[in-house]
């Protein structure tokens, strides 16, 4: 089969870049539903900030941005990148995917295929995808249309790990299209090739499971730690000199992908009769931080002779991850409304990334004014290297370094008092 154009639907943190990757050997047709995204990006502006009018200028003769669903039909291959979140109760929130397939049901070709990227449970693709777009466009999977997953392993914000420097898993619904997906993705960087496509969703998962696990051993650790009266950094640094100790950071766990991709295989293990319990309690563990941070800012507040209610807080940082403008489940929104139930009404925050005089329901400053009881270095923005933060401490202030940013017995010599993470 020969791959002449293909289209990414879905033009967000995923497949934005992928796109844009693509266009560098293919005929490429972005396709999104959000008419003011597609706007933004003929115009050569991605709210994103991976890409410049430059780099859109000059991929142009071969990338074509539309909202157009019928556009589909022109394309050979048609990668679907949409968010997989979860439900309020943690159940897997399949509606993106469920949309996206319909639209790609009901304009695919025959002859096409349709590649996943998408995080999902193991075994999605096949037993929910596929049954919609053999409804959607009435053809047969496998005789006039078939599939592939590729998750995705895009790192927002990382300039090390694009697309073009790392391995992408490609699988098909047969040994014949996983070859064609191989020579497609081939074009843009290394390849694996799984060999099915529930081999690939499940290692997606728990790529992202580990990493979750990992920090919260450490979140853990770093609790206990404070119990027993000893700064975690400290043991981490003399744990890390052992040839074989793999270290991490304990911090907030936010953003798209953490917080909620465990749960796609949480709901898969529980539906064949399996309980995942370390799974469920590094989950547990993570969602505990912004609870165990708020608690530590009060009892510091009155060791330190001031009234939590009456004292000023500043947080720096609002989105899930640094130097990205990004605010879903950003656990800043946690430790704000934790605070609040304490009593903390004057909170402020500091996000150079939004554009928003407000944020989870306090003023989003430019720059910081006057004194704080408190300030929070919760997000490693860029920007704040250039802010004179301590300046901005009250007298006997508190600085809670949650990123590990500054140099405790310098702040402690200032006259404030320093706790992090």
């Amino acid at each position: 089969m020969t791959v002449q154009k293909l289209c990414v639907a879905g033009l967000g943190y995923v497949g934005l870049p992928l796109a844009m990757k693509f266009a560098e050997h293919f005929k490429v047709l972005g396709f999104d539903i959000n008419t003011e995204r597609i706007g933004e990006l003929k115009r050569g502006f991605d709210r994103n900030m991976e890409f410049t009018k430059e780099d859109f200028e000059r991929i142009s003769n071969n990338i074509e941005f539309t909202s157009d669903e019928k556009r589909l039909k022109e394309c050979d291959v048609i990668i679907v990148a949409v968010p997989t979140p979860t439900k309020k109760n943690k159940e897997p929130d399949l509606s993106y995917l469920e949309s996206a397939s319909i639209i790609v049901g009901r304009n695919i070709k025959k002859g096409a295929i349709v590649v996943y990227e998408s995080t999902v449970y193991p075994g999605c693709t096949e037993e929910f995808c596929v049954p919609i777009l053999e409804r959607e466009s009435g053809l047969q999977w496998k005789v006039d249309f078939h599939v592939g997953y590729s998750p995705e392993r895009i790192n927002p914000g990382d300039p090390n790990h694009t697309i073009d420097k790392i391995t992408k898993i490609v699988a098909g619904d047969t040994p014949e299209i996983t070859e064609v997906l191989s020579r497609v993705y081939g074009k843009i960087t290394k390849v694996y090739k799984a060999s099915s496509i529930k081999v690939a969703e499940a290692a997606k998962v728990i790529e992202n499971i580990q990493r979750d696990l990992n920090i919260a051993l450490f979140n853990e650790l770093a609790m206990l730690f404070d119990k027993l009266g000893l700064d975690s950094k400290e043991v981490f640094d003399a744990a890390s000199t052992k040839w074989n100790f793999i270290r991490f950071s304990p911090g907030l766990v936010g953003g798209h992908c953490l917080p909620e991709d465990p749960y796609y295989l949480v709901s898969k293990a529980l539906e064949v009769g399996y309980i995942p319990e370390l799974i469920t309690a590094g989950r547990r563990t993570n969602e505990k931080i912004p609870k165990f941070i708020a608690e530590k800012i009060v009892k510091l507040l009155i060791k330190s002779g001031k009234n939590p209610s009456s004292s000023k807080v500043l947080i720096l940082g609002a989105t899930y991850k640094e130097n990205v403008p990004d605010l879903r489940n950003s656990k800043i929104k946690d430790l704000i409304e934790e605070l609040m139930d304490f009593g903390i009404k004057d909170i402020s925050l500091i996000e150079p990334l939004i554009d928003r005089d407000t944020l989870f329901g306090v003023p989003n400053m430019k720059l910081p004014e006057g004194q704080w009881d408190v300030i929070v270095y919760a997000v490693d923005h860029s920007q704040f290297s250039k802010i004179e933060i301590l300046q901005h401490l009250s007298l006997g202030g508190i600085l809670i370094d949650i990123k590990r940013k500054f140099n405790k017995e310098d702040v402690k010599k200032e006259g404030f008092v320093y706790w992090g993470l």
